[in-house]
């Protein structure tokens, strides 16, 4: 699944950007929070998340694909400069992302990244904080690895 939406905050394949959700982008990450500033170290970042939750991806928005659980996976507070900002998965399983962006829009992908693992591309990212879901799209949970990049996909 592709989606290609507000092609102008977002210049990239498989991402759609919605208003409003059912998600609670205040409730405690699963996962934890990261702080991290333009030109971070090492690159990538990752955290070890399980994907997956009870409720379904698609009520924020028709564009999203999975389960995934009320609570953002991780918290990202970013302090962005002259680089794209890229959040990924690598998973064995098919895994999905949803995004909360700092201008409250809402960005998934479900396969742009290798094989089934999905990638989304900020090219131009905003400063503040991303609240962010790691899907399951078959359902269940599995083991997935998140990474936050400035300079690709994992």
């Amino acid at each position: 699944m592709r989606f290609l939406i507000a092609a102008a905050l977002v210049p990239a394949l498989g991402v759609f950007a919605v208003p409003t959700a059912a998600q609670d982008v205040s409730a405690t990450p699963n996962f934890g929070t990261l702080n991290l500033s333009a030109g971070f170290t090492p690159d990538p970042r990752t955290v070890s998340v399980t994907s997956g939750g009870s409720l379904s991806a698609s009520d924020v928005g028709s564009g999203c694909a999975g389960s995934i659980s009320n609570a953002p996976d991780v918290r990202l507070s970013y302090s962005a400069g002259s680089l794209p900002l890229i959040i990924s998965v690598n998973s064995n399983s098919d895994t999905t992302l949803v995004i909360n962006a700092p201008d409250g829009r809402w960005y998934c992908d479900d396969d742009s990244g290798e094989g089934t693992n999905p990638s989304v591309r900020f090219n131009s990212p905003q400063s503040g904080r991303y609240e962010i879901w790691v899907g399951s799209y078959g359902g269940g949970s599995a083991q997935a690895m998140l990474a936050i990049s400035e300079v690709g996909s994992q």
